[in-house]
């Protein structure tokens, strides 16, 4: 490292023995996310959310509605316990909307953040997140980042796995794209879509109440026993 180097680097050190003062643990929250920011901005990294993690107040962060991650409480009961013995060890992935944070992917973490009171207090009523890159504006994209994110080491409720396949195939997806952004096989694809896409494409036909014939009057009724 070069002369000018290290009078830049002590510079900045100094400037963290100045930071380390602040009292207040929402400005000092502020100003550590602003430095976080402008040197993600010129990091060689800038392209991976995961170079910028940042402390935001937990009502600015929302859960997403389609979540298909199932989590039986003992799992619920083991994470909390994991983040309260070793900490926040992975940050939210989150999309940024205006004023609001959607989890994309971190759903349980978000939740153990805002409804442990032990894990609330120790962040101060905060958690860690990264911004998904902002290109992936589409609800339809992050719904797939979301599938991505889960599928390798959670299960997921095929029920919503399936109305999640019929939302892409509504948004215009082909069953290739499908089966391509969410890591499946086309025929499993298809299944899903067979699972809810039956019910979605009916959804507006009306049909007449069934009827039966009654016989005849004086006509004898045969029944057959038939076997399958």
């Amino acid at each position: 490292m070069n002369c000018w180097n290290e009078n830049l680097l002590d510079r900045f050190l100094d400037c963290c023995a100045e930071m380390a003062k602040i009292t207040d643990i929402h400005d000092h929250v502020t100003i550590l996310n602003r430095v976080r920011t402008e040197l993600h901005a010129i990091s060689p990294f800038k392209d991976e959310p995961v170079d910028c993690v940042q402390w935001v107040r937990c009502d600015e962060v929302r859960a997403n509605d389609y979540n298909p991650n199932s989590v039986a409480p003992p799992e619920m009961q083991l994470l909390e316990h994991s983040i309260l013995e070793d900490g926040y060890t992975q940050p939210i992935v989150t999309f940024r909307n205006e004023e609001q944070r959607e989890v994309v992917d971190g759903f349980h973490r978000n939740r153990v953040g805002k409804e442990s009171d032990p894990v609330r207090t120790r962040v101060h009523g905060y958690l860690p997140v990264v911004t998904i890159n902002e290109h992936r504006t589409d609800k339809a994209d992050r719904i797939a980042a979301t599938i991505r994110h889960n599928r390798a080491r959670g299960k997921h409720r095929v029920d919503a796995m399936s109305s999640i396949v019929v939302e892409l195939k509504r948004r215009n997806w082909s069953d290739k794209k499908v089966a391509k952004e969410l890591g499946m096989e086309q025929d499993e694809v298809l299944r899903l879509y067979q699972i809810s896409g039956l019910a979605e494409a009916f959804r507006d036909k009306e049909f007449s109440e069934a009827w039966e014939p009654e016989p005849f009057a004086h006509e004898e009724i045969v029944t057959e026993d038939i076997s399958i």
